[in-house]
């Protein structure tokens, strides 16, 4: 037996899979995030550990008799949060974490300097580790000169699970430290942002064992003595072993909460200039991109909060794939990642009639979303990715229209898993079993059964071709507003 430990930003989620992948028993804890002032988010720690040690507790009084078959556990979790540890490993200050924008100073600073972007692979955001630390030195240097160590959300948990200060590759590579291409700490990176090597864990593959699992936990959770912990991978990583994309050609479009579009990649293959992220894969010598927006159904949810009516009662008012609306609706309600790398930009609508009605600002808000993603997707096929379909993943894909709609602005079949588990906690998991056995992650993971897949609408490309053009012709306009 295996267990997958996600935490995630709203809460942690365990799952307990048995060798053959299936899952078994799962639980969950939630967490709140802390907002001390405007643009700040933060948690404590001892939170995760709390949520962590009880979600697992209930794994025991599902699972008794197969809990005690364990014989690793995997991580996985939220990217780029500093956790601050003192030379006796405690923590210092609440976890800063990767949708906290106070370091955005900080973060041109040292997006500009030299080496930065070509080693690291990816534009400095204000949500990544390095600029965080930075913000702390010169706003908290009482705090910065007691930092022994610098660990990520996920890795905080193996400290508490084994005693080792680890971190894995994937998520690594989110912190503005690492040499992505070279898979490794870069000294020139962390002397760019005032670090030090010891102040970095050991680095070391997803599939890689990070320590025992102390006795002492052991005995509390009703787990072998014996249970390896392994280093697991970075939410967006992990999420990529559970739905099998490790292959070139291989990825995912998620319509969460944030857009993600994914693509597997063979080898290191940096385009910082078109915010594309470029991280190493949690499995070895592989890596993956992805592009971000940061409102997807967070869009729709802002327009059903305005009309009062639920997000499914939106959607349910459109039935089949219309041509694309007069209305032109910009996603940009939180600022944008890929490709703008813009957290100021803020939403629009534009070609409002006084015969629009709710209906039609529905129809716009899910074309301006899918033009953001395809922002995301012509930014990939930049870096020579070669996504000839995609899974489609997320609450969003639960509107049949708002698939055959994104389909038709990519121009890829979509296609659709079945019911099942899929995210990052199976990921997790299935980095722990690779990890253990030493089995192949190709032959352990495995893509989804896929229930249905959903063909581009062929007569409305042009329409929605001509649409996305007029769409990306609208940012310039935008951002030159007052």
């Amino acid at each position: 037996m295996f267990i997958g430990l996600d935490l995630g930003t709203s809460g942690v989620r365990a799952l307990l899979v048995d060798a053959a992948g299936a899952v078994l028993a799962s639980a969950d804890r939630g967490l709140q995030v802390s907002h001390p002032q405007p643009g700040w988010s933060e948690q404590n720690p001892q939170d995760w550990v709390t949520a962590s040690r009880e979600a697992l507790l209930e794994l025991q009084t599902k699972a008794q008799a197969e809990m005690a078959q364990v014989q690793g556990i995997g991580l996985s979790g939220q990217m780029h949060g500093a956790t601050l540890l003192d030379a006796d490993g405690a923590v210092l200050r609440p976890c800063i974490l990767w949708n906290d924008t106070r370091s955005h100073m900080q973060a041109a600073d040292l997006d500009a300097m030299a080496d930065v972007r070509a080693l690291s692979g990816n534009i400095v955001f204000p949500g990544f580790t390095a600029p965080k630390l930075m913000w702390v030195a010169e706003h908290e240097p009482d705090v910065f000169a007691k930092t022994a160590k610098v660990l990520l959300p996920k890795d905080y948990l193996s400290f508490w699970l084994t005693g080792r200060a680890a971190s894995d590759m994937s998520d690594s590579a989110g912190t503005s430290w690492l040499d992505v291409g070279a898979r490794g700490w870069s000294e020139r990176l962390l002397a760019a942002g005032n670090m030090r090597r010891d102040q970095m864990p050991d680095v070391i593959e997803g599939t890689d064992i990070v320590g025992t699992l102390r006795p002492d936990l052991a005995q509390e959770l009703g787990l072998s003595a014996d249970v390896q912990v392994v280093a697991g991978g970075g939410d967006n990583g992990a999420s990529a072993c559970g739905v099998g994309a490790l292959r070139e050609g291989d990825g995912f479009v998620s319509l969460g909460t944030s857009g993600v579009i994914l693509a597997a990649r063979n080898g290191f293959h940096p385009d910082p200039g078109s915010a594309v992220h470029t991280f190493c894969h949690a499995v070895p010598g592989r890596w993956y991109q992805m592009g971000v927006m940061l409102a997807a159904t967070d869009s729709l949810n802002w327009l059903a909060g305005i009309t009062g009516a639920s997000p499914a009662d939106l959607t349910a008012e459109l039935s089949d794939l219309r041509s694309p609306s007069k209305v032109r609706f910009l996603p940009y309600l939180s600022g944008e990642r890929t490709p703008h790398n813009d957290s100021a930009v803020r939403g629009a609508f534009v070609g409002l009639d006084i015969a629009t009605d709710r209906a039609e600002l529905t129809q716009a808000v899910l074309e301006g979303v899918s033009f953001g993603l395809r922002d995301s997707f012509e930014a990939l096929r930049g870096t020579g990715a070669d996504l000839l379909t995609l899974l489609a993943i997320g609450g969003g894909t639960g509107s049949r229209y708002w698939v055959e709609l994104l389909a038709t602005i990519l121009g890829v079949p979509l296609q659709l898993p079945a019911q099942g588990e899929f995210g990052a906690a199976l990921g997790a998991a299935r980095l722990a079993m690779c990890g253990v056995t030493g089995a192949d992650p190709l032959q352990v993971m495995t893509k989804p059964d896929i229930a249905e897949t959903i063909e581009p609408n062929t007569q409305l490309s042009a329409a929605f071709d001509e649409a996305y053009a007029a769409f990306r012709s609208s940012y310039p306009a935008l951002k030159a507003m007052p």
